[in-house]
């Protein structure tokens, strides 16, 4: 998809299904990840974030 005119129904289900994957992302036990993993996992959680907090300030609501 390629509209850059995302209609605000539109933002807050992408929020919602961003900030369930975060949710889940921040439960998982990294202490039987390699070092790798545990990166790739941090920056997962941190672009995760970075979405949310562009769709928030898109939308004018706060959630997080």
């Amino acid at each position: 998809m390629n509209n850059k005119n995302h209609t605000k129904e539109q933002l807050k289900e992408a929020h919602t299904a961003l900030l369930s994957t975060l949710k889940k992302c921040e439960k998982i036990d990294t202490s039987n990840f390699g070092k790798s993993q545990k990166t790739l996992l941090e920056r997962r959680v941190k672009a995760l974030r970075l979405a949310l907090d562009l769709i928030e300030r898109e939308t004018g609501e706060l959630t997080l």
